[in-house]
């Protein structure tokens, strides 16, 4: 078969995608010198995909969205506002960004890292608030290294 008319496609499935936007976006956090832990149960009952703890303390939260469909059919992104400093939608390369709203920062990863394609905007959360995700956070961690 001729070179030129060699085609060849990457197709992942849905949660292939999720696990490597996902892993992306965690290696994307560290790199930043965030501590990033995946599904963390917020106080509203919500699950963020990627919640981070920055050096000075402040709170980041990923949202993946690992295609079209996942976007139009999940709502719930605007929960996650009040439990955060910054929120991003973390997404594959393919993914179509016109679609994704402005106000949120925006990631784009694969499996290995990711990028910050659009800063979010910052939205300090209260002190006291603060305090009581940063200890969840830190107790969810600890927990978790036990169980490893």
């Amino acid at each position: 078969m001729p070179a030129a008319a060699l085609h060849l496609e990457l197709v992942f499935s849905r949660p292939e995608t999720t696990l490597a936007v996902t892993r992306g976006a965690a290696r994307l956090m560290a790199d930043m010198g965030y501590a990033p832990l995946l599904e963390v149960c917020l106080p509203n009952g919500r699950r963020a995909d990627v919640m981070a703890l920055g050096p000075k303390g402040d709170i980041v939260i990923c949202e993946v969205k690992s295609g079209i469909d996942d976007y139009r059919v999940d709502r719930k992104w605007r929960e996650y506002g009040p439990f955060c400093d910054a929120f991003y939608f973390a997404v594959a390369p393919e993914f179509p960004e016109g679609v994704l709203p402005e106000e949120p920062g925006l990631i784009v990863a694969d499996g290995f890292g990711g990028a910050v394609v659009r800063e979010a905007a910052a939205t300090p959360l209260a002190p006291a608030r603060r305090k009581a995700l940063t200890l969840a956070f830190a107790r969810l961690g600890a927990l978790r290294t036990l169980r490893a």
